[in-house]
């Protein structure tokens, strides 16, 4: 299902959600225009599903209006990210609720699971340094397994989507935890070799939990905030800085900064 907002131009999924609203229990007509009575409409749905309120109809509020019809059961729901999960994060850094939902809407990947598995992708150059790190010779492994472990990093032995997870059971032949630390994980895409200084006991831990939700993602990716001492630029809403530091030098040209300040003040005003 593609992603609308308000605004979206007149099209058959606007329709489609309209009527899944209505549904739901909403007095609402069906005539194709996202505009403001349906943007607050499904910001009254995100609400009472405990889902991000942000009036933003993605793969998640898709997903749980068509759990509404008994022939499309969503068994993912509770694990999808909820107000109160970036709440509870904005407390713990001190810092305002709208200003991690902006972090959330342009830093994150837009779902934390595919299928029932976290979203992942396999990094067979992070997995070749780690070898190294747990005192194995990664040139003794190499052969029969040239898909997920090399030197230099390339795109070219991606799979891509849920089958990220074929790549990593390989691995994890060859070493588990190494395995495990070479892969990024969830919403935002943290590397599991991060789980000592984001303060897990172990890589297993770390990985046990994004595989229990989209709230315990958000919190992994609130103790890197912490750890890389970028709490601050959240607090002044110094967009530039805080993604210079995350998203490394093309930022600007992405406009993340841009972005955020943007989504902030969105937030900020509803």
């Amino acid at each position: 299902m593609e992603t609308i907002k308000r605004n979206t131009s007149k099209s058959d999924s606007v329709v489609l959600l309209q009527n899944l609203l209505k549904k739901a229990g909403y007095d609402i007509a069906a005539d194709g225009a996202f505009g403001p009575q349906t943007e607050a409409t499904v910001k009254d749905f995100q609400l009472k599903n405990k889902l991000v309120v942000d009036g933003i109809v993605g793969q998640k509020t898709w997903r749980t209006l068509l759990s509404e019809e008994p022939e499309n059961p969503v068994a993912l729901k509770s694990r999808f990210l909820s107000e109160k999960d970036l709440q509870a994060v904005a407390d713990d850094l001190g810092v305002e609720l709208a200003v991690i939902k902006a972090v959330n809407e342009v830093e994150s990947s837009g779902q934390g699971f595919l299928g029932n598995k976290p979203k992942i992708l396999f990094e067979g150059h992070v997995f070749w340094r780690q070898l190294k790190k747990h005192g194995l010779d990664p040139n003794n492994h190499k052969t029969g397994n040239e898909n997920v472990l090399y030197s230099r990093w390339t795109r070219e032995h991606y799979y891509g989507g849920a089958r990220e997870h074929e790549r990593l059971n390989e691995a994890k032949k060859i070493h588990e935890n190494a395995a495990l630390e070479s892969a990024s994980w969830g919403l935002f895409q943290i590397m599991g070799y991060h789980w000592e200084n984001l303060g897990y006991e172990s890589v297993a831990e770390f990985v046990k939990l994004m595989n229990k939700s989209e709230g315990e993602q958000l919190k992994a990716f609130g103790r890197f905030i912490v750890a890389n001492n970028l709490t601050k630029y959240l607090k002044d809403k110094d967009w530039a800085n805080f993604a210079r530091r995350y998203n490394g030098p093309g930022y600007k040209q992405n406009k993340y900064d841009e972005k955020m300040a943007r989504a902030y003040n969105k937030y900020k005003a509803s």
